[in-house]
């Protein structure tokens, strides 16, 4: 059976007070009971002290246990208390006789205790009193009142008068509870713990239930968020209250959702983005072919370059979004060695000095590093990301102008800024020109070739290596990239 959170909350909590409260009865009824027991310990006490004084008394007045051990009313009036003691020379046989313990020993003319104290009790019946369990013996040790085969186990109490021993008390073993109504008072005691516990727990249960709904019900807006979000629903956000778990929970969740609508606008704008740079340059390929079958264009050598150029910029861009899509994956491949950056730059300007002076741009390497450096870098990607740079300003950049790149050592990382002339680009567009598919209208557009992907390439080779990319403007009035990567 699977039961919700709700019901296993309130179950913990009803089970965690019903544990505490059984625990504080339990440890109540032992405290109470042990208090009970300490209280009658000293009662009995104090009643065998009593009794002890006015068996010295008798003693004393009588000049020893004679008429003591001749009268066994006089015995029965000690261990009550009953009679004008100390002054009564003899038991007040005019008052009743009070306790039917009394009675019963009167009736006995056997030893003592009496036959019927003797007999097995019931255990519902209350205990014997003390004045039943107690034996009297002489200065010798010899039974005044008792019976020999009982003294074994027995414990003590012995009687001075004058600062000599002239007997002994002993008591039988038993409950130090004798008292009736000290045993009512503890079984009511008891029962109304009982029912005290029991409506705690049953007010533990009422008030359970609706803490347990209430500490559920973000749990609820969280499922019912996360399944919006699992249906395509990124628009979903939680009420978010307090900065425990559940609100810091709900927190991390609404970042999800802010996430994953930010991705999927951004996956809607790259689809958008890529269907319209493929939509182009196929529309001017069939173009140029409608224009050819119907005659309008002659199909020449130079219809045929013109289609060839146009198959030619469609398959960079195809190129161009493989490599984006595999480089977002991760997917590229990176062999990292110990490489020399220097070298390899060196390597992609000579490369591209050619083609700068073909379209009068100058390319000058300016290297300031204080000696031979080292990155634990892939080569290959390295000249790839160099390649897409130079290539860059190598488009855009306008004839008469040029380009310095700047090799240089700052703390642990290398530097490399690629300046450029004229045309700049917008302070405002600078923080997306590392985008996808982005790209400044003016000069810098589809107008002098590219579909905005290389920048975006370079990001992310950079980020591989370790590094960073950056872009602002020039003090040459174009565009300075700023590449950093960790030596």
């Amino acid at each position: 059976m699977m039961l919700s959170i709700r019901t296993k909350l309130f179950l913990t909590l009803l089970a965690a007070t019903a544990l505490v409260v059984v625990g504080m009865l339990g440890f109540m009824g032992w405290s109470f009971q042990r208090g009970l027991v300490e209280l009658a310990e000293e009662r009995q006490q104090e009643l065998i002290e009593q009794i002890g004084e006015r068996l010295v008394e008798v003693y004393r007045r009588d000049g020893g246990w004679g008429r003591l051990r001749a009268d066994k009313r006089l015995w029965l009036g000690v261990l009550s208390g009953r009679g004008a003691w100390p002054q009564a020379p003899h038991f007040d046989e005019s008052r009743p006789l009070g306790p039917r313990w009394m009675r019963h020993a009167l009736e006995d003319p056997g030893l003592w205790p009496p036959e019927r104290a003797l007999r097995p009790r019931p255990a519902d019946a209350p205990p014997r009193p003390v004045e039943l369990r107690l034996m009297l013996l002489d200065a010798d040790g010899n039974l005044l009142y008792g019976r020999p085969d009982l003294l074994e186990g027995t414990r003590r109490f012995p009687l001075e008068a004058e600062g000599r021993r002239i007997g002994e008390l002993a008591l039988l073993p038993g409950p130090s509870i004798s008292e009736l109504g000290e045993i009512r008072f503890q079984e009511r005691q008891a029962s109304d713990l009982l029912l005290i516990a029991l409506g705690m727990i049953g007010l533990s249960a009422a008030l359970s239930f609706p803490l347990a709904r209430r500490l559920v019900r973000p749990v609820q807006g969280f499922q019912a968020a996360t399944r919006r979000l699992a249906a395509g629903d990124f628009s979903a956000r939680v009420t978010t209250t307090g900065e425990d778990e559940l609100g810091r929970l709900g927190r991390d969740l609404n970042a999800l959702g802010e996430a994953l609508e930010r991705h999927e606008h951004a996956r809607r704008r790259w689809v958008a983005d890529i269907s319209h740079e493929l939509r182009t340059p196929l529309a001017v390929l069939r173009a140029e072919i409608e224009a050819l079958q119907d005659g309008v264009r002659p199909l020449d050598r130079a219809a045929v370059d013109s289609l060839h150029a146009d198959v030619l910029r469609l398959g960079r861009l195809v190129d161009d979004l493989y490599e984006l899509s595999m480089s977002d994956l991760g997917a590229l491949s990176y062999r990292k060695a110990d490489t020399d950056p220097a070298e390899v730059l060196a390597a992609d300007i000579e490369r591209f000095r050619g083609q700068f002076a073909a379209v009068n741009l100058g390319l000058r390497l300016d290297d300031r590093l204080p000696g031979a450096v080292s990155l634990y870098a892939d080569a290959q990607r390295l000249s790839q990301l160099f390649a897409n740079l130079l290539h860059n300003s190598l488009q855009y950049s306008e004839a008469g102008g040029g380009l310095v790149v700047t090799l240089a050592q700052e703390g642990r990382d290398l530097v490399v800024d690629f300046q450029d002339s004229p045309p700049g680009v917008p302070p405002e567009a600078l923080p997306r020109l590392f985008d996808r598919l982005y790209r400044v209208e003016g000069s810098r557009s589809r107008a002098s070739g590219g579909a905005g992907l290389g920048l975006a390439i370079c990001k992310n080779i950079a980020e591989a290596q370790g590094g960073s990319i950056e872009a602002r403007p020039s003090p040459r009035g174009g565009l300075w990239v700023r590449v950093r990567l960790p030596l």
